[in-house]
């Protein structure tokens, strides 16, 4: 031991007491003794004059500091004339290791057992260093040995914590840290608190046997009423504060999948209803089961749309569904779909009528059909959703697509002109939807995307709509025939007359020019408007903030043009990813109106040249023509339409003469009927597009504005009946009511709900909650939580605690109180005993 650390040693002691012991018990220290300085203390050696010392300490200096030194062992108490004095300063300093582990740490005598009995804990400085980092004057023993777990750990001195650092070392097979508390003789104690703390006492207590209790306690006292649980109810708080722990989640996935094997779980979910494991996320095999059963009953049409919605919601709180929420929502969409397809009828009096209604509401079942098949690859479980997915593609293809198509194409056969007045054609977009800003002497952005068919634009439409300040209107065009690229991008200009080019190029021209790539395209816009300018929405993405100011500033209009979904779909080797692709294309659309309206843009249209038909699975013969399109000069043909002169008529082609069309030149138009193909060699057959169904000629037209003042709220969120209550078991029940529907304005609000005490200390499990109801039922706007109370709930018996539901700042990591209400816990003594 050397001089400076006795020198320190001492000095803490002086800090606390006057008067200071020493006794050298192996006559090791009398050199340093003498040697020793210390400023305002007065040294004496104890050699047979302790009654004046005595007189001397007390009566002569009684505010002096002394140090009093005996070389030799402490007397015994009959014969130690200094007893009183030492009894009363309380500081005796020691020279063995131990004594100055405690001077070191500042604590006091008492203290001396407890460092003697873990005393390879003290051997570490580093260990020492960072105890003494933690302790507080206040601290009892068990404090003070809860704080040395803390440190063996690695934590915080508290147990929840502790323990979850503890089991992340179970999960990664290491045993360095409970090797440590063993070394440290803190294993009783560690036990001793986990018994305490959570009801868990073995004969052979371990980690990985509280691990296999605590998952088989949690799991089965959900599924089994009777099931006597050997932990207590804080168990369930801490699996739930642990699974949604962001740092040991991974670690939670690892043990939970392993006691699900030791623990037989999969056979004991095969006798359970799938219903009664909503609000249960212990093993992934709970999301198996669930799902794995839910698309059984939706393909049995056993179960509503309603009560999937429900479910996959409840579930969405849960915490493996991110790894299957792809399945999830392929199975809503799905269950969507089929009762949609149920109630709809497709019935139409005329084109006009087609036209309003697939606007409406039938383009919902290509939009179901759409996420479905999305959201299905998106989740590659092709096995797990197989059975669905047949029973959705037959109803797609022969209960909607077929029937539709088939009922519309008779009003399209009897049609003599190509028009559904008063929708608009879309050889007038320009005139409707351009010309108006410029009238008004208003900028205007044109957004064109390839292929963005009604149903796409809808959505697209919702999702500007939930944009603070951000309005947009959608309405339906009628698009040009054949349903294109050439042609509806050449119907987008300004026009007088639209024309396909008499040779086999399938070019377009506007009033004699050609309207074929952006340069061309350019000269049309600047003839009628020369302050105007046609740019690639690639190079609007990746434009900075002036160029993209500059672009607004210098031009009154700018026709940008997007080019995703088409891309995708009419190549063979990716037209399957065109759903994907149609994600992607709403996405960026969303990116370049903000970037568009932060460039000062206020006035914005999107719509497209044209839409499409795509089936996901492989055409049948069927639906291909037999018959080829004949004629004295058949110039272009394409998968659904064919360009000549003298076209023979067929059966199974409607034909139309460029005047129906309302085109100049000579090329007629031959048209398969409904959703037949012709068959091209090298070509995609199940994306298509150039023909009449209303999927391919029915285009959105979405314009928006950007608005001065917010216009977005959150939905509100009340208590049913609470307040005002007691709780009287360590179960509390409630329901929380979203006052209203959301809506593209009303927008959905995240909660984290909890019970607190009034100083903000928490005593329960922690929930996070959505409130994304869209139902107009108030019944379907009940949640209904559950919430367990942590032991330190009993502190609180016979008096006032908060349910608090807090919201997240936005823009930050801090929640702020949202709504509370107060409840008195009155539990009785017989409530230990409940799980």
């Amino acid at each position: 031991m050397s001089n400076l650390k006795i020198t320190q040693a001492l000095s803490n002691l002086f800090d606390k007491q006057r008067i200071v012991f020493w006794y050298d018990t192996r006559h090791e220290f009398r050199a340093d003794f003498a040697a020793m300085e210390l400023p305002d203390i007065e040294k004496i050696e104890l050699t047979n004059n302790e009654f004046s010392v005595k007189h001397r300490v007390l009566r002569a200096q009684p505010a002096q500091k002394f140090l009093l030194y005996r070389d030799g062992p402490e007397p015994e108490h009959l014969h130690n004339w200094l007893l009183d004095v030492q009894l009363a300063s309380g500081n005796t300093f020691r020279t063995d290791q131990v004594a100055l582990w405690l001077a070191e740490l500042e604590l006091g005598p008492d203290c001396y057992p407890l460092l003697e009995a873990h005393v390879a804990f003290f051997e570490a400085s580093k260990r020492r260093e960072a105890l003494r980092g933690m302790l507080e004057s206040s601290d009892t023993q068990n404090a003070l040995l809860q704080k040395m777990l803390a440190v063996c750990v690695g934590t915080e001195p508290r147990l929840d914590v502790m323990l979850e650092a503890l089991l992340a070392d179970v999960a990664e097979g290491v045993n360095t840290r409970i090797k440590l508390i063993e070394r440290s003789g803190l294993s009783d104690f560690l036990w001793e608190r986990m018994k305490r703390a959570y009801g868990y006492a073995s004969e052979q207590p371990g980690l990985r046997d509280f691990v296999i209790e605590l998952f088989k306690t949690c799991f089965f006292a959900d599924v089994e009423p009777e099931y006597k649980a050997r932990l207590s109810a804080e168990a369930q708080v801490f699996i739930r504060r642990w699974k949604d722990s962001r740092a040991h989640n991974q670690r939670f996935e690892t043990l939970s999948n392993e006691c699900a094997v030791i623990l037989q779980i999969d056979e004991k979910l095969q006798g359970i209803d799938y219903r009664t494991l909503m609000d249960l996320d212990y093993f992934e095999l709970i999301d198996q089961k669930i799902l794995s059963d839910l698309v059984r009953d939706v393909v049995t049409r056993t179960v509503t749309a309603q009560e999937v919605e429900q479910w996959v919601r409840q579930r969405r709180q849960g915490h493996w569904f991110d790894r299957f929420k792809d399945v999830y929502l392929a199975i809503e969409h799905g269950a969507q779909f089929i009762q949609l397809l149920g109630m709809t009828q497709l019935e139409m009096s005329s084109l006009e009528d087609g036209v309003k209604k697939y606007a409406q509401t039938w383009f919902r079942l290509d939009q179901r059909y759409r996420k479905f098949i999305y959201h299905a690859r998106e989740s590659g479980q092709a096995s797990l959703l197989q059975d669905l997915n047949n029973l959705i593609e037959n109803l797609y293809t022969n209960n909607y697509l077929v029937r539709l198509n088939d009922r519309w194409q008779t009003f399209v056969d009897a049609s003599v002109l190509w028009e559904a007045a008063p929708v608009v054609s879309q050889a007038q977009f320009f005139s409707r939807f351009v010309r108006p800003y410029l009238e008004r002497k208003n900028k205007v952005c044109v957004l064109i995307s390839d292929a963005f068919r009604y149903e796409i634009g809808e959505e697209l439409q919702s999702m500007i709509r939930r944009e603070d300040k951000f309005d947009a209107e959608l309405v339906p065009a009628l698009s040009c025939l054949p349903s294109y690229t050439q042609l509806g991008m050449a119907a987008l200009l300004p026009n007088q007359t639209l024309q396909l080019v008499d040779d086999d190029s399938g070019h377009a021209l506007v009033d004699g020019q050609s309207s074929m790539g952006s340069a061309n395209r350019a000269k049309i816009l600047a003839a009628t408007v020369p302050a105007s300018t046609v740019v690639l929405a690639k190079d609007v993405l990746t434009m900075g903030r002036d160029e993209s100011r500059a672009l607004i500033r210098d031009n009154d209009v700018v026709y940008v043009y997007h080019n995703l979904i088409d891309k995708t779909g009419d190549t063979r080797d990716t037209e399957e990813r065109v759903f994907a692709a149609s994600e992607e294309t709403l996405d960026e659309l969303l990116r370049m109106v903000k970037k568009l309206t932060n460039a000062n843009a206020s006035n914005l249209v999107v719509t497209a040249d044209h839409g499409f038909i795509y089936q996901n699975q492989p055409l049948a013969d069927s639906d291909f023509l037999s018959a080829e399109s004949e004629g004295r000069q058949v110039l272009y043909i394409d998968r659904r339409f064919v360009l000549g002169k003298g076209l023979r008529a067929h059966p199974s082609f409607k034909t139309f003469s460029p005047e129906q069309l309302s085109l100049a030149g000579t090329l007629e138009v031959q048209i398969p009927k409904s959703i037949n193909r012709l068959r091209l060699k090298g070509s995609g057959s199940r994306f298509v597009h150039g023909g009449a169904t209303l999927q391919e000629v029915v285009i959105p037209v979405i314009t928006i504005n950007k608005k001065r003042q917010s216009d977005v709220g959150r939905v509100d969120v009340e208590f049913i009946g609470g307040g005002g209550k007691t709780i009287t078991t360590g179960q509390l029940a409630v329901v929380l009511y979203q006052t209203g529907p959301v809506t593209e304005k009303l927008q959905a609000r995240r909660l984290k709900a909890g019970i607190y005490t009034l100083e903000g200390e928490s005593i329960s499990d922690m929930h996070d909650l959505t409130f994304d109801f869209a139902s107009d039922n108030p019944r379907e706007r009940e949640l209904p939580v559950r919430f367990i109370l942590s032991r330190k709930a009993d502190d609180f018996n016979n008096q006032q605690v908060e349910l608090r539901l807090d919201e997240q700042v936005d823009g930050t990591s801090h929640f702020a109180k949202y709504k509370a209400v107060r409840y008195a816990i009155r539990r009785s003594f017989s409530s230990e005993f409940d799980f």
